[in-house]
């Protein structure tokens, strides 16, 4: 069975997280979401506040940046998470955003060469082994962790193009997805990662539940409008892009409003908790396991969706 939980977004203070985690954990919910975007909120840390106020709530992480660390540091930190509460843990990595590795000073000449040196190097770290690697990103010289988990966690890559979905069928346990994660586009990133037995799907999926469909609709419009303009994957999967793309272009936001009910049912959940609900079973019926609702970044308008997380997930 799928499980459902929530985001907690980047621009959520950090010590609103016990708080998130903790109404989840007790109000039914599967899992808490952590998102680490350059220069926000640290997301190892955030997981660990969550993790240790709970007793039962899976805690991901989406994502780690793969050379914002060091190999040998990410599988330290996902090792010690894992200690701390065996089995609610998932980690992400992923290629970060290429700008901010720039400002950084570590942006790789192939990010796709470092997110597999990266990866391969914290699997075989957290599966115990003694590591030596000499690679374009990774250097490691008898490299072992003092403490591998006893069942190491399965890595989520975050990754968007296809190149990156088929690295993730070689080298990851599974793919996590960002907003909008339509049915359509996490059947064709299964696709491109080449259906691995046991491969493990996380979304984020656009939430907004309101009591009637027009009011979140007209939330979310402008928030659709800046994913169309950016190309994302997730809506060019979809089989009506064009003539959604044609409405913004025609009429911006206030023509995305006037989408039929189940094109946006397809591209998050978007509208009344029955909307949210179908969009979660398609996601289902799309192959996926794990669902983080993501909502409004600013905690005011944010939390009062946290109900309804626990709504859908206790249906």
């Amino acid at each position: 069975m799928t499980q459902i939980g929530m985001c907690f977004p980047r621009t959520y203070p950090a010590a609103l997280v016990t708080d998130v985690a903790r109404r989840l954990d007790q109000g039914g919910a599967d899992e808490l979401w952590i998102i680490e975007d350059c220069f926000y909120t640290a997301g190892p840390s955030l997981v660990s506040a969550a993790l240790t106020s709970t007793e039962r709530l899976t805690v991901g992480l989406g994502i780690v940046p793969a050379v914002a660390r060091t190999a040998a540091v990410t599988a330290m930190e996902f090792a010690t998470l894992d200690a701390l509460a065996p089995g609610r843990f998932l980690p992400g990595i992923g290629h970060g955003v290429q700008e901010w590795m720039g400002q950084m000073g570590v942006r790789p000449k192939s990010p796709l060469t470092a997110l597999e040196e990266v990866t391969t190097a914290v699997s075989r770290l957290l599966a115990g082994e003694n590591v030596t690697v000499e690679g374009t990103t990774v250097h490691l010289k008898d490299v072992q962790l003092d403490a591998p988990p006893t069942e190491p966690p399965p890595i989520l890559l975050g990754v968007m193009g296809p190149k990156s979905m088929a690295l993730a069928g070689r080298v990851g346990g599974g793919i996590v997805l960002a907003e909008p994660a339509t049915p359509a586009y996490v059947r064709q990133s299964i696709e491109y990662a080449g259906s691995p037995e046991g491969f493990v799907v996380a979304v984020f999926s656009a939430f907004c539940v309101r009591e009637d469909r027009t009011s979140a609709y007209e939330w979310t419009a402008p928030w659709l409008g800046v994913r169309l303009e950016e190309n994302h994957p997730g809506l060019k999967a979809l089989p009506f892009y064009d003539e959604m793309r044609k409405l913004y272009d025609e009429s911006g936001a206030d023509g995305l409003v006037g989408m039929p009910a189940d094109w946006w049912t397809d591209i998050g959940a978007v509208g009344t908790l029955d909307d949210a609900a179908a969009h979660i079973d398609a996601l289902e019926s799309a192959g996926v396991h794990h669902i983080g609702l993501f909502p409004d970044p600013e905690v005011a308008h944010g939390m009062p969706q946290l109900d309804h997380v626990l709504a859908l997930a206790n249906r």
